[in-house]
């Protein structure tokens, strides 16, 4: 889940149960730097992620403080919480290590920067988000990817008819 080459996503590996993804964020943003975070939760909303009821589609992680938080991520509600539930999109401390947290709140503040949540999971029991260091696309970006995934899809085709 660090910055290197490319992985083949948090599914990939042995004990570790996807929940939610966010594929929109891959169409809207262009991913620079990919961290892999802990998240501070309730228990209703771990009882939550285990039932898979999550969305992240119009979440965002901002720095308050020395802090990281993910913010709008929507955890739905576990009915047998009752009185002891939670608010499906309040804020969510992220757990991260001071020298990754300093770094990606400068990149943030001067650069431009935003940080997507791309994925949801369990690893180990525990849950995960991996976050993306994002730049947002242009128009001309999107159009170039649309062009680059027609070009590889009629090569595949090309290659299966041989």
């Amino acid at each position: 889940m660090t910055s290197g080459g490319k992985s083949k996503g948090p599914g990939a590996e042995a004990g570790v149960k996807v929940i939610a993804e966010n594929r929109r964020a891959r169409f809207d943003y262009t991913v620079d730097e990919k961290l892999e975070a802990g998240l501070e939760l309730t228990g209703s909303e771990v009882k939550s992620l285990r039932e898979g009821i999550a969305n992240l589609s119009d979440a965002y992680a901002l720095p308050k403080g020395s802090e990281l938080f993910l913010l709008n991520a929507n955890i739905g509600s576990y009915k047998a919480a009752s009185v002891f539930d939670h608010l499906p999109t309040r804020g969510r401390k992220l757990l991260l290590h001071r020298t990754e947290i300093d770094r990606w709140t400068a990149k943030v503040r001067e650069r431009g920067y935003s940080i997507i949540p791309l994925v949801l999971y369990f690893k180990k029991g525990r849950a995960k988000v991996e976050l993306g260091l994002c730049r947002g696309k242009t128009h001309e970006d999107r159009r170039h990817d649309i062009k680059e995934r027609e070009t590889k899809r009629e090569m595949d085709r090309a290659m299966r008819r041989r």
